[in-house]
């Protein structure tokens, strides 16, 4: 069933578990903060597809993820700073005014259980992330650390790494509309592999 939920429609891809830190300083996300502090501390984020994330008029992408709010803090002259965990992901039904800020119909999408045959799947896309992390070190461009520590547990390790994957954001939305643990790491694999042959490339050239 689709519920209404107030949306930060963002030029990046938020995955389940993933942190998100927010400088707010819009009057109408002014006023999203306030209703979300002072009720259901979350809202949904969606990639922006045409436009930018100030001023609105912007086109936005239908898949997306709920931003669970764990700190926030309201500045003196009214900005916000906060922090907030990628929970849920869902798929935007119907987009209804504006009144401040965006606002849509949205359906929660289901999440498949871990399977023990998900575990090659993982460990295959783990390493083929980490060696295109080391290479992004060695051209010296910013980048997680290539050691980054994952969770233990399949399921959330899994979106994890497709956080931290030197990968686009339209590469990081198809990830976020696959439902199988298992497709979805092998999409990620093929698409780190694709990223491994230009860094490849460019470390040759230089």
């Amino acid at each position: 069933m689709s519920r209404r939920m107030p949306m930060f429609p963002l030029g990046s891809v938020l995955f389940p578990h993933a942190v998100l830190p927010l400088h707010i300083f819009e009057p109408r996300y002014r006023v999203l903060m306030f209703d979300c502090t002072r009720g259901e501390p979350e809202f949904g984020v969606v990639l922006i597809e045409r436009g930018s994330e100030v001023g609105g008029d912007d086109e936005r992408f239908a898949v997306g993820t709920v931003a669970r709010i764990v700190a926030a803090r309201e500045l003196p002259d009214g900005r916000w700073m906060l922090n907030a965990v990628g929970d849920r992901r869902f798929r935007v039904t119907e987009w209804l005014p504006d009144d401040p800020y965006p606002i849509a119909l949205v359906t929660e999408l289901d999440e498949q259980p871990w399977q023990a045959a998900d575990d090659a799947a993982l460990c295959k896309a783990e390493a083929l992330v980490r060696r295109a992390l080391t290479l992004i070190a060695e051209l010296g461009e910013p980048a997680p650390p290539a050691t980054v520590e994952l969770s233990g547990e399949g399921s959330v390790a899994a979106w994890q790494l497709a956080a931290i994957a030197p990968l686009g954001h339209l590469d990081k939305l198809r990830l976020l509309d696959v439902d199988d643990h298992r497709a979805r790491l092998e999409a990620l694999s093929e698409m780190t592999q694709e990223e491994l042959s230009v860094l490849a490339y460019r470390l040759g050239r230089g």
